[in-house]
């Protein structure tokens, strides 16, 4: 499982033309999922993200998570992060989750998530599948890739 945050000021999703999740300060989250990836590696994922210190604290260093700082987060399905391009100028996505498997994987990481809207979390997200819209600012800019 892999996800690609983004520090975000804002950020919005739109699905033939209209707008299915928004956030204002926090975390742009790509979601790729893989053919092995199964709830431990999602638990995984999705504790290093909400947890992982890439917002300033006083002293401006990166020292505050999206917990902390009780952000949002805005998730996006995004199967072409399964892609192998080590080789060749086409990706293969053969290492990529079936659709309804990274569906019901989609789904709970979302479930999970919401779950944390009481710690402050605020949670947005796109629709699985669906041509999507997406803009953004970054912030910073901050962009990691996370794997669990």
């Amino acid at each position: 499982m892999r996800g690609l945050i983004q520090r975000v000021s804002e950020a919005e999703v739109r699905v033939e033309g209209e707008s299915v999740g928004a956030i204002a300060r926090g975390v742009l989250l790509l979601l790729g999922v893989e053919k092995e990836d199964d709830e431990a590696r999602l638990d995984k994922l999705l504790h290093k993200i909400v947890n992982y210190r890439i917002f300033p604290d006083e002293e401006g260093r990166m020292n505050r998570s999206l917990l902390e700082i009780r952000g949002g987060i805005l998730v996006v399905s995004q199967f072409t992060l399964a892609a192998d391009t080590r080789k060749g100028l086409r990706p293969s996505f053969s290492s990529a989750s079936p659709p309804p498997e990274a569906a019901r994987l989609y789904d709970l990481f979302l479930k999970r998530l919401k779950n944390l809207e009481s710690e402050g979390l605020q949670v947005g997200s796109g629709k699985f599948g669906a041509d999507m819209q997406i803009s953004l600012i970054n912030d910073g800019p901050v962009t990691f890739l996370l794997e669990a």
